[in-house]
């Protein structure tokens, strides 16, 4: 019996494993020449988003853009958890809903639709720290997609209360 259960088990590795390096010539060759084109992937998106790329934004950036009496200011959007817009959130700043969720996306795609494709957007949420947050890349890749070309993500390193509120930059709590 536990040579039966060990055979299953090393079918069933091996299969995965065979799967994924028959999928992976697959991949390759359809981004060929002439081939159709293929969704941006979460890698490039990561690397379009890394910490000083040009679609980030830092907060004492944004501060200062907010607080300027000149220059355009952008619509700000959160794309997090309602429970923490309502702790704490930039004044001036919208709840759109999780970029990680259907929903979410949704609200967006309503929300800025009738924008001009060049309206300055930044966006943010501050769940968790940078690398692990599920909403932002969501969010850039739908704004991306949908042709807007002058947005901005809030760049968190750890979190909304570590990177702002602490530092004192100013916010709003409930609405």
């Amino acid at each position: 019996m536990k040579s039966l259960v060990r055979c299953c088990f090393l079918l069933v590795v091996v299969g995965i494993f065979a799967a994924m390096v028959v999928s992976t010539p697959y991949a390759v060759a359809r981004s060929g020449p002439g081939a159709a084109p293929i969704p941006q992937t979460e890698a490039q998106s990561a690397s379009e988003l890394a910490p000083g790329s040009a679609q980030l934004i830092n907060p004492e950036d944004l501060v200062n853009i907010l607080q300027s009496p000149k220059g355009e200011k952008p619509l700000i959007l959160n794309v997090g958890p309602h429970l923490l817009y309502m702790q704490a959130h930039i004044p001036g700043s919208e709840y759109i809903g999780a970029g990680s969720d259907s929903q979410g996306i949704e609200s967006l795609r309503r929300r800025v639709k009738p924008l001009p494709r060049k309206t300055f957007i930044v966006f943010y949420c501050g769940c968790c720290p940078w690398g692990h947050c599920p909403n932002v890349r969501p969010a850039y890749n739908e704004l991306h997609k949908e042709g807007f070309t002058n947005v901005k993500v809030l760049y968190i390193a750890d979190n909304f209360g570590a990177d702002w509120v602490y530092k004192g930059y100013p916010t709003i709590k409930g609405q």
